[in-house]
């Protein structure tokens, strides 16, 4: 994959970056590049993937105002805020999120501020402090280490918890639990399920074993159902030995669903190319094909990559000339270090994706002014 960063100033004009990530390189080697050093991806026993990439796509300045859509554990808004003297809105929906930030420096110095909910409505979380337009947006789509350590939120197919998965918590009253989807759906709709949110291939046969096996006792724990998955799906070892846990694809698809996740990052991409200012920065990290596809196309659609209309009508303007509301540095994603997947192997999934906003008005922008009465 290729140094994007290197380019990021010429998409631009008001994008200036001084210093630029690792990368790999067609040999899967680290490139040297300059980077900032005193990022620290590990704290608290939280790893921020790709963090200096992150920082180096964000490149922040004095006086600009950025936000962190997945703040977790606070690591990129810490680092955000530890390069410029500017300003960071931390969204997260898990109250224990919030709950662990208010000991962090940064929030009690009042650099970051927290704002609870999703990040698809950050548009008017914003609204309502009274932020209208930002510098920079980040996402990292993956699921915090805090939620998949603790075995209780249920996240889990390790180790035993209760079939939860809800990412605002077990108290959550906006959604439920994946105990009653599986315990309460029809075999077609689970297997559907697995198979749309997980690519799970044996969706039906496991989906099938669910609704016979619940008949004699629900499903309540995480390990209950990763066991009857292991039951049915026999997996044999590649050839460096390892191989992938045969519950993942479903755990992942139950996750996806009971938090509604592709919706959310549709409605959250839709908000960033409302709130970023000319110039500003929408950097995210994606971990599985589902979600990277959504944030690929959306950007190749958004920078002028899907023709849009005939090319034969004379009203259609040609694509060239035709402005758009991002333009990439890159239209490759961009992968993590060789060194940082092996200090953090859950970082080998990941992909970066950065677009730099331009002038033009979001696409919506011209409906609701002439909607106005």
């Amino acid at each position: 994959m290729s140094n994007i960063y290197s380019t990021l100033h010429l998409a631009h004009p008001c994008f200036t970056p001084s210093f630029a990530p690792v990368d790999k390189t067609s040999s899967g080697q680290d490139t040297p590049q300059s980077l900032p050093q005193n990022l620290e991806a590990q704290q608290d026993g939280h790893y921020s993937v790709m963090l200096p990439e992150i920082i180096a796509a964000l490149a922040p300045e004095d006086g600009e105002i950025f936000v962190d859509g997945t703040f977790g554990a606070g690591g990129y808004s810490r680092a955000i805020v530890q390069q410029a003297d500017c300003k960071v809105y931390g969204i997260d929906r898990d109250p224990a999120a919030h709950e662990s930030a208010k000991e962090l420096p940064e929030v009690k110095a009042g650099k970051i501020i927290t704002l609870s909910g999703c990040f698809g409505d950050m548009e008017r979380l914003l609204a309502d402090t009274g932020v209208s337009k930002v510098d920079g947006i980040t996402l990292d789509l993956g699921v915090s280490s805090m939620q998949l350590d603790q075995a209780e939120r249920g996240f889990s197919f390790q180790t035993d918890g209760p079939l939860d998965m809800r990412m605002d918590g077990p108290n959550s009253s906006l959604r439920q639990p994946a105990s009653h989807v599986i315990n309460t759906y029809g075999e077609k709709e689970i297997a559907d399920i697995l198979y749309k949110y997980g690519e799970e291939r044996k969706s039906r046969l496991i989906a099938r074993a669910i609704v016979t096996d619940r008949v004699e006792k629900p499903f309540e724990t995480t390990l209950q159902l990763s066991e009857l998955i292991r039951r049915i799906i026999r997996v044999k070892p590649r050839k460096d030995g390892k191989s992938i846990h045969p519950a993942t694809r479903s755990f992942q698809a139950l996750r996806i669903y009971v938090n509604d996740e592709l919706g959310e990052l549709e409605r959250g991409l839709e908000a960033a190319e409302k709130l970023l200012n000319p110039g500003g920065r929408l950097a995210i990290v994606s971990f599985h094909s589902l979600e990277d596809r959504i944030v690929k196309n959306f950007l190749r659609e958004r920078s002028g990559g899907k023709p849009q209309g005939s090319r034969h009508s004379p009203t259609v303007e040609p694509a060239a000339l035709r402005k758009h509301p991002f333009t990439l540095p890159s239209k490759k994603a961009v992968a993590p270090s060789d060194s940082e997947c092996k200090e953090n192997p859950r970082s080998r999934s990941a992909k970066l994706r950065v677009a730099i906003r331009t002038d033009t008005p979001d696409e919506n922008a011209s409906d609701k002014v002439g909607g106005q009465q």
